[in-house]
């Protein structure tokens, strides 16, 4: 397994290998990154080279680094995959994250395997076959409640598998895995990281009859996931591993939301130290940060926990895709346009609050748009009532609906931004220090926390020193000067028999010797995580029919399935066989609930039950119609489309230049 029961490792994305290594300076106990293909971030490839260089510095902390292939692969790329896997292994990393079963199929090298949120994990029954299949990691669908958590890791084996949790960042309305409008409406598929996000886009909400439920309205789009609040339920339920969202995200927003939820994490642990079951954090070293860590200073749609504590009314960033901001005050005065000013006045709500040129300001329209400003120059005009005047970059003219009273948000501050473009955290690991002395010298000892030793030893005569005192404080206080490694002296024991003078020069070798040679025993002492074994004989999956929601499209993933029971497999929905009408999302997230139009809701309500029942609805974007149909029982959504006819048209343009392999019936 990736952790031990007690341990609790905090999960930061990275786009490239700085952002990878800011990660893991500010706190992250394991970083996950793309690798050169096969990532679910089309664009979010990275080469070996910079792999290694993440990987080594992650190393020295003791932090792990997962590299993500999990889309879905054709026949004639699992050859690469394999090849990709070797390599990556080769260059240092710890685990392979996947969702094509194909692959355990395969010559993979023994890496350690996680299991994607795309393979779509919502019962004890799927998560138990994953662990039995030899996947050590498993990461739950976004859409469970506590309940279903705790049942999950109830019917797993903690010695075997860790269960991860996305705690924080966008959300994907559909489970991870069963979404497909991007495919059926541009060819580009989710599952293998090129979704266009039709959720973001607005919609029309049509009843049977007609009648229009809702304008232009992102019915689909959700706020984004905030757990800060659910943490030690989330500990108590069973999640080990906390997986922040985010690998298209920038520096900025990986320094600072790590950073929030390292302090969040260490609380707890602090907290649980000395009780019954204590915690500790999958890594080496405490982590210090020049700033203060605030999610709300991040490109967001406002926050949720999702269904974690049940089902919410106020899931849906249904007005914007857009990051609102938070309010900071009101418009008091605006410029005539006619007389060129160029500038509107605005009174903050707190008079410390300083605006800064380059600042993102924005309100909503009259018609619930919102309509940003960037400031080319803020004039402050009365510090004390917190008064300012601000120009525009676009005219006052183009700025709709800006008028007096209205509400203004901030949702770029540039001096945040300055702050996190700087150093803005310092991780090191504790150490003690102790200083011998030797029949021809002096021997210093350095023990780290996680009980690895460096020793180095100089050669000097034993000359008693003029002033033993200031002798013994310049001893210490040389000693202690580490600020150019990874490590933080706890304390030095000096065990002389009398306060011998030893020059800088000697103290500073004998510590740099000390240093490199930690350095060397914690890398020799690093140990790769295991590769788990699969039961044998193999397990039976949960279900012996698979439709196209399984996503096999490889003949590999066809045969691990049929090993393991199932007697009808479906193509994938890319292999263009599902041309009908078919679910083309499914969803927890319920259009009907969020409009109050759920029959759940209304059996209370006196005169409106047996009113209201689930009839499907419509959702119409320009030309492209969809159908929302509801399934009561289980509580879920389905949107309902078809392939276009030109995705069927270039398809089959790529299938006479390179024909696929894998097909449930084979085409003529």
């Amino acid at each position: 397994m990736s952790l031990l029961p007690h341990q609790l490792e905090l999960l930061s994305p990275a786009r490239d290998a700085d952002i990878g290594i800011e990660a893991v300076n500010h706190g992250a106990d394991a970083v996950y990154i793309g690798g050169p293909a096969f990532g679910a971030r089309a664009t979010a490839g990275n080469d070996i080279r910079e792999l290694e260089r993440l990987i080594a510095h992650a190393h020295r902390f003791h932090s792990r680094v997962f590299i993500t292939l999990n889309t879905i692969l054709r026949d004639d790329e699992l050859d690469d995959a394999r090849r990709m896997a070797w390599q990556v292994y080769e260059a240092g990393a710890d685990a392979l994250i996947i969702q094509d079963m194909g692959l355990l199929e395969i010559d993979l090298p023994p890496i350690q395997l996680h299991a994607s949120t795309q393979t779509d994990i919502r019962t004890p029954e799927k998560a138990r076959f994953l662990q039995d299949v030899g996947l050590s990691q498993i990461v739950l669908a976004r859409e469970l409640d506590l309940a279903q958590i705790a049942a999950i890791r109830a019917a797993t084996d903690p010695a075997r598998t860790s269960i991860e949790f996305f705690i924080h960042g966008a959300l994907c309305v559909a489970y991870s895995g069963q979404c497909y409008i991007s495919h059926a409406h541009t060819g580009r598929s989710a599952n293998r990281g090129d979704c266009n996000q039709a959720c973001r886009l607005p919609y029309e909400v049509l009843d049977g009859q007609g009648r229009i439920l809702a304008h232009e309205k992102h019915v689909l789009s959700m706020k984004d996931n905030n757990q800060s609040d659910n943490l030690r339920a989330l500990i108590d339920a069973g999640v080990r591993s906390f997986k922040i969202e985010g690998r298209y995200k920038d520096m900025g927003y990986v320094k600072n939301i790590t950073a929030h939820y390292r302090r969040l994490l260490d609380e707890i642990i602090e907290e649980r130290e000395s009780g019954s079951a204590p915690l500790a954090r999958a890594s080496s070293g405490r982590t210090s940060f020049a700033f203060t860590p605030d999610p709300d200073q991040n490109f967001n749609r406002e926050f949720t926990d999702y269904f974690v504590n049940g089902r919410q009314q106020d899931i849906g960033a249904f007005d914007t895709p857009k990051t609102p901001g938070r309010a900071i005050g009101w418009v008091t005065r605006v410029g005539s346009a006619k007389a060129g000013e160029q500038w509107f006045e605005l009174e903050v709500n707190d008079p410390a609050t300083v605006l800064h040129n380059g600042d993102g300001l924005c309100y909503w329209d009259l018609q619930k748009e919102l309509v940003g400003v960037h400031i080319n120059r803020a004039e402050c005009q009365d510090a004390s009532a917190g008064r300012w005047r601000v120009f525009p970059k676009d005219p006052i003219a183009s700025l709709k609906d800006l008028r007096r009273g209205l509400e203004i948000n901030r949702n770029r501050d540039m001096d945040w931004v300055r702050q996190l473009a700087k150093k803005s955290s310092d991780r090191r690991i504790g150490l003690w220090a102790q200083l011998a002395e030797t029949p021809d010298g002096l021997a210093l000892t350095l023990t780290d926390e996680d009980g690895f030793v460096g020793s180095a030893h100089v050669e000097h005569p034993h000359e008693l020193a003029s002033d033993p005192a200031r002798a013994q404080a310049a001893l210490r206080e040389q000693l202690g000067r580490f600020g150019a490694t990874i490590f933080a002296v706890h304390d030095i024991a000096l065990q002389l028999s009398r306060p011998w003078f030893v020059p800088a020069s000697a103290l500073n070798q004998l510590r740099r010797d000390a240093v490199a040679r930690l350095e060397a025993a914690r890398a020799a002492g690093f140990v790769r995580l295991p590769r788990a074994q699969p039961v044998e004989p193999p397990v039976p999956f949960p279900e012996d029919t698979l439709t196209y929601l399984a996503n096999v499209f490889n003949h590999k993933a066809h045969d691990f399935y049929m090993k393991h029971g199932v007697k009808v497999i479906a193509a994938a929905y890319e292999s263009k066989e599902e041309e009908g009408e078919v679910s083309l999302m499914i969803t927890k997230h319920c259009v009907r609930y969020s409009l109050s139009l759920c029959p759940k809701q209304a059996k209370g309500v006196i005169g409106v039950k047996g009113t209201i029942r689930a009839e499907p609805l419509q959702l119409i974007n320009g030309k492209e119609r969809l159908t929302l149909r509801f399934d009561c029982k289980p509580c879920e959504m389905h949107v309902v489309g078809r392939m276009k006819r030109s995705v069927l048209n270039q398809h089959a343009r790529q299938m006479a230049e390179q024909p696929m392999q894998f097909y449930r019936t084979r085409p003529a």
